[in-house]
């Protein structure tokens, strides 16, 4: 029997693992934290039985994820729930964007905006389970749709700024902008609408889902179901160099591309190692779990029923703050994102205390403390916020990099997603899974389609893996 080991067990890691271990390899996948998962972690930050997210929360492109999809995870406990209003994005005058699974009812709420809503999303909605297996792999391939991906692939080349020109309301531009600013990359620069574009259409599709019980609910799920594969999970084990791999015939690095050039050094191409040493990161996430007491008193009324909500004002507001953090400064009104799971999920709650997960995009290594202006941020939309808090729990650019070594300066893409990097991966190659050494894949959310828990990178790396190893990949 072929032997493999997979280092991370993370959703892409697991994913890797997974469908090794399906097409018969003996795998082992070592951990270097005590508990397994990766950015896809829950824990009890603040009050006993109050559930937060540790990074990953909200699910729309692993809810639909063609590799989890056909894993059946339910059989391990691993069930989905849905908030009433999937994101809304509330303004300064009490208004705000509401967005709902559905195009058209997302559509009818934007007014006059509904019509150019439908145009972007309706017919991609439509056919996004076949769109998918184009923009789930590689970009730069011969496309199995290519018609579809063309309706969907043209919009996504062009820079945020433009498309959300085709709004007239800061609702809808608001709305549309928040989702785009996922990327952590600049709105006037082009490709920046594709992330927005593939969030949306996928949440337009899906929904935007939580794990039931926490994120950790799918990785625990994708552990047991390789247990019944005969697969290996071993915590507490870090890789720091090749001596601490036990022999196998595959490898896979589920770890940021420096990491892997650190760790294998020499043993890399050239080519290789000087592609990995200057791969580059994008801005970082400052974090804050909150334990609030009744919940947000949001001013908008879409925002106390939306399982996320977007704070960065008007579509130009968050323009301008994305390019302040990417020049390396801290805007005083950062873009912040808003995580209630709970509305999904009322098992996260204990009584009338509720855990709010948020984030602020702040630049790369940012050394400050963000917490008043992420809370004043909060305060803004929803007065009175302040006065419900009663815990909180930070975790800065420096403590992401510590909770997890790919988060480089507090960067949770794992990786700049700019034109180069969206497009190739952490090298320029049509084999973004290779790294040069015969039995070696990189699976990490570096790789394409890029980050999520929809582990379709650890999947992709895998496939390419066995067809170098000359066996067939189980359906």
């Amino acid at each position: 029997m072929s032997t493999a080991v997979v280092v991370g067990s993370g959703p892409n890691g697991l994913a890797a693992a997974i469908t090794l271990a399906r097409a018969g390899l003996d795998v082992t996948v070592l951990e270097g934290a005590a508990e397994i998962g990766g950015g896809t972690r829950t824990g009890e930050a603040i009050v006993p039985g109050l559930l937060h997210d540790h990074c990953s929360a909200i699910h729309p492109m692993a809810v639909g994820s063609p590799f989890l999809c056909g894993l059946d995870l339910e059989r391990y406990g691993l069930s989905w729930a849905w908030p009433e209003i999937d994101c809304a994005h509330p303004l300064d005058d009490g208004t705000a964007g509401a967005l709902l699974r559905s195009v058209t009812a997302t559509a009818a709420g934007l007014g006059s905006d509904g019509r150019a809503w439908r145009l972007l999303f309706e017919r991609t909605t439509a056919g996004y389970d076949r769109m998918s297996a184009d923009i789930m792999r590689p970009l730069l391939r011969l496309p199995r749709h290519p018609l579809r991906l063309a309706r969907f692939g043209i919009p996504a080349l062009a820079p945020a700024t433009l498309l959300a020109g085709l709004f007239r309301t800061e609702q809808a531009r608001g709305l549309f902008g928040g989702v785009a600013a996922h990327a952590f990359h600049p709105l006037h620069r082009p490709l920046s609408a594709s992330i927005g574009l593939g969030i949306l259409t996928a949440g337009h599709t899906y929904g935007w889902a939580v794990a039931a019980g926490g994120s950790q609910r799918i990785t625990e799920a994708m552990a047991a179901y390789l247990g019944d594969l005969g697969g290996k999970i071993e915590t507490g084990v870090p890789v720091r160099s090749v001596s601490d791999l036990p022999p196998a015939e595959l490898t896979m690095w589920n770890l940021a591309p420096t990491s892997v050039a650190e760790i294998l050094g020499g043993r890399l191409p050239g080519r290789v190692m000087k592609s990995y040493r200057s791969f580059r990161y994008g801005p970082g996430a400052f974090k804050i779990d909150y334990a609030v007491h009744g919940g947000v008193p949001w001013t908008a009324e879409a925002a106390r029923r939306a399982g996320t909500v977007h704070l960065g004002g008007t579509f130009a507001e968050i323009a301008a703050t994305e390019r302040e953090i990417h020049r390396g400064r801290m805007p005083d009104r950062p873009f912040v994102l808003v995580g209630q799971q709970y509305l999904a999920d009322p098992q996260r709650s204990v009584g009338d205390i509720h855990p709010i997960w948020a984030y602020a995009h702040v630049p790369h290594g940012y050394p400050g403390d963000a917490t008043a202006a992420i809370t004043a941020q909060i305060e803004r939309f929803a007065p009175g916020f302040r006065d419900r808090i009663i815990g909180t729990s930070v975790r800065s650019t420096t403590g992401f990099a510590e909770y997890n070594p790919n988060y480089v300066g507090g960067n949770i893409m794992t990786g700049a997603k700019d034109i180069p990097q969206l497009l190739f991966g952490p090298r320029k190659t049509l084999q973004p899974y290779d790294i040069g050494v015969p039995g070696h894949y990189l699976c990490s959310a570096a790789t394409p389609p890029g980050p999520g828990a929809h582990g379709m990178c650890g999947f992709n790396a895998a496939q390419r893996a066995l067809r170098r190893l000359g066996i067939e990949a189980s359906s």
